[in-house]
């Protein structure tokens, strides 16, 4: 509920300030007075795109300061969570604009944004007039009326669900069949990778195992000519021989040395055993140095063909066996890619009928709701003087949806047989306002959340139509609070509190001021209102019977 509104040096408003009620709050005056000032100032406060210039004449900045009742659940609420400002029972708006044009907005004496101002503004106050911008015009926003009315939000919540699935479902397959793609046009190097990896069959530590081998092979190639020398040297036909030769001359000569050549025999002796060892040492070491001339050519040619491959595909030759392993997962995920292609598929089909399925109960539930809007909405149109105009919802396919299938548009003929079309393109302006008046009192249920603001809904109507104007804006204030801008005397006899504004010069300059009636004040202005500038006893007394019956 909009609490109160003060106005400071805005257009032609020095210093104004209001205390509204719950229920129907009306404003009159003459025409010229500052009523759509009054919308202007209220409009800026909540953010909403307006005039240029407003702030008054010889002003530093004009300042319009908004308080609302916001209670526990309040969808304002959650706005002001979500951009970090502080919330409570009350919610306090004020706006300032400089005279250079600069503004700057307060939420709770807290800086905030013109968007977030804007955010919360639409949780807070709902316009309509002649240029309804409530949403009633818009057709983008029928469906949600029709939805609001039907209360079958289960259903909505269903089909939300199964648009999730659905659109998952798809977010699956498509990603599947990107991937299969991605993977198709690589096949060839696949298949030609693996089949080259799978003929070399790499290991890894292959390429340091065949570069010690080869190196091995190569020096045993340089030495083993020498080391052959060698053992020549020492065996029977080198030093071994001439060993034996002459342990058999000095055997021969002991017997007559008397026992001197027995120490150098044994030493000889020694010596022999120790030629022996260090043959048998070099023969072994021959032995090992001896290799096959083609086997090191096959092992250059191994380790020359890994080194290559590795280089081919930008690794070690180590990595070989794991790139060959990624390679053939790989070429596995494209031989059975097809399969699961095939499966995805099926899950987007049923995901697609499951959604569907939701779709038409939601459309279904919605023609019915449709059916029992029109019937509510004649009913309303009869004592509008307006029995004689059809409204109709219309219910055409739509773009798929998490809201559904349907297009939801509302279209009205004003007499039998005319075409039917858009509220603002069929209807006159008096006749559009009764319709917006008449929708609002249909989809009313559930907006005592919002001010809701009729700005002159009751131009061109008069009489018992402005009655019934005036009683249904009485029965929408039931539910909410209602502010209406009116120049009609029986709307102005229904209001709960009333706004007189007015024009006043003050050292020659005109400003405007805005004044709660009385109860004679209200006679006096609903009296000025039935019988114009000058007021009559028998314009009083219709005045005093109007607020009698209100």
């Amino acid at each position: 509920m909009l609490r109160s509104l003060e106005i400071r040096d805005m257009l032609i408003v020095e210093r104004t300030e209001l205390d509204f009620g719950p229920g129907l709050n009306v404003l009159t005056g003459e025409t010229g007075a500052g009523k759509s000032i009054l919308l202007d100032c209220l409009g800026f406060v909540l953010g909403w795109r307006g005039r240029a210039e407003l702030v008054r004449k010889g002003a530093e900045q004009g300042e319009v300061t908004a308080v609302f009742d916001v209670p526990v659940g309040h969808p304002a609420r959650a706005v002001l969570e979500e951009a970090g400002l502080p919330s409570g029972a009350e919610l306090i708006l004020r706006r300032v604009n400089r005279a250079d044009g600069r503004k700057i907005a307060f939420i709770n004496d807290r800086r905030a944004s013109g968007d977030v101002l804007r955010k919360i503004s639409v949780s807070l106050v709902e316009l309509h007039g002649q240029q309804d911008d409530g949403g009633l015009l818009n057709e983008r926003g029928h469906r949600a009326l029709l939805d609001a009315f039907a209360e079958h939000h289960g259903l909505l919540s269903a089909l939300k669900v199964a648009w999730g699935e659905r659109a998952q479902a798809r977010r699956a397959r498509d990603a599947a069949q990107k991937a299969l793609d991605a993977v198709r046009e690589e096949e060839d190097f696949l298949r030609h990778a693996t089949a080259e990896l799978d003929k070399m069959s790499p290991e890894k530590g292959e390429e340091a195992e065949l570069d010690t081998r080869r190196r091995h092979m190569q020096k045993a190639e340089k030495i083993r000519t020498d080391v052959a020398r060698a053992l020549t040297a020492l065996g029977p036909e080198g030093a071994e021989g001439l060993m034996r030769e002459a342990d058999r001359w000095l055997q021969g000569a002991s017997d007559r040395a008397d026992g001197t050549l027995d120490e150098p025999l044994n030493a000889l002796d020694r010596a022999l055993i120790e030629l022996g060892e260090a043959a048998q040492g070099v023969e072994e070491a021959l032995q090992g140095l001896s290799f096959d001339p083609y086997e090191l050519e096959a092992c250059e040619e191994r380790l020359f063909a890994l080194r290559a491959l590795a280089r081919k595909h930008g690794l070690a030759a180590d990595d070989l066996p794991e790139l060959s392993q990624t390679l053939h997962e790989r070429l596995a995920a494209l031989d059975a890619g097809e399969d699961r292609i095939v499966a995805l598929d099926a899950a987007v089909k049923a995901a697609d009928a499951a959604y569907m399925a939701q779709a038409q109960r939601v459309s279904a539930s919605r023609l019915e709701a449709a059916g029992r809007l029109d019937q509510a909405m004649a009913a309303e149109l009869a004592p509008l003087k307006m029995d004689r105009a059809v409204f109709e919802t219309k219910l055409a396919p739509g773009e798929p949806g998490p809201e559904g299938v349907d297009h939801v548009a509302f279209t009205v003929a004003t007499n039998p047989g005319a075409p039917s079309g858009p509220l603002n393109k069929i209807a006159s302006g008096g006749e559009l306002s009764r319709f917006l008046l008449a929708l609002k009192v249909v989809l009313s249920r559930g907006a005592d959340a919002l001010v809701m603001i009729f700005d002159e809904i009751d131009r061109g109507v008069g009489g018992a139509t402005a009655d019934a104007v005036g009683r249904r804006l009485a029965k929408v204030a039931e539910a909410a609070q209602v502010l209406v801008v009116t120049h009609s005397p029986q709307v102005a006899a229904r209001g709960r509190d009333h706004f007189r504004v007015q024009k006043q010069v003050i050292d020659g300059m005109t400003l405007s001021e805005v004044v709660e009636l009385s109860r004679e004040e209200r006679t006096d202005e609903i009296a000025r209102m039935i019988s114009g500038a000058e007021v009559t006893d028998a314009a009083r007394a219709a005045a005093m019977s109007l607020l009698d019956a209100g």
